[in-house]
């Protein structure tokens, strides 16, 4: 889905992004409800980024990646922790683009993402190549999602994967009779 954000270009640089898990959840331009097996999943637009929440059975997980202010927790390379019942991992990465690459890229990446049933992208007004976008799937017992955070006038695109499965118990071995 392409939806065109009502708001202006707030968060204007790859720098500003932060992170935070367990954030309640933000004022949203626009957003996806989608059931992945037995996960409720909504993916949010946020005047300044994006937020992920995540419900299976009795458990919840909720990502945000925005422009918070007074947080102090910058925009990670990479995350791995337990929360509640599950494992998420987190890794975020920053691409340079020439002015062409940019369009090209930002040309490729709406396409993809507002053509996928899974998929939700808002373009900020002013720029077509300034946009938010997010996809998601379920794979292998595990919810993923993706995300894309454009800023033409950088030439910079944040993309960041998330993954989110349950936590696989250790077996003790059992002793072989003998």
């Amino acid at each position: 889905m392409l939806t065109t954000l009502n708001t202006s270009y707030t968060d204007t640089r790859a720098a500003d992004l932060a992170w935070a898990l367990g954030r309640e959840p933000l004022p949203a331009l626009a957003t996806l409800d989608l059931e992945l097996n037995n996960s409720k999943l909504q993916l949010r637009l946020l005047g300044a980024s994006h937020q992920v929440l995540l419900e299976e059975e009795q458990a919840s997980c909720s990502e945000t990646v925005a422009c918070i202010p007074g947080s102090s927790t910058p925009l990670p390379l990479g995350v791995a922790k337990r929360v509640g019942g599950w494992e998420y991992e987190f890794a975020a990465r920053v691409e340079e683009l020439s002015p062409d690459q940019f369009a090209s890229r930002a040309q490729e990446l709406l396409a993809l993402v507002s053509e996928h049933p899974y998929g939700l992208a808002g373009v900020f007004p002013g720029s077509p190549h300034a946009f938010t976008a997010l996809l998601a799937q379920r794979h292998e017992g595990h919810v993923h999602w993706r995300t894309w955070h454009a800023y033409p006038q950088d030439g910079q695109l944040v993309a960041t994967r998330t993954r989110v499965g349950v936590r696989v118990p250790v077996c003790a071995e059992i002793p072989s009779g003998g």
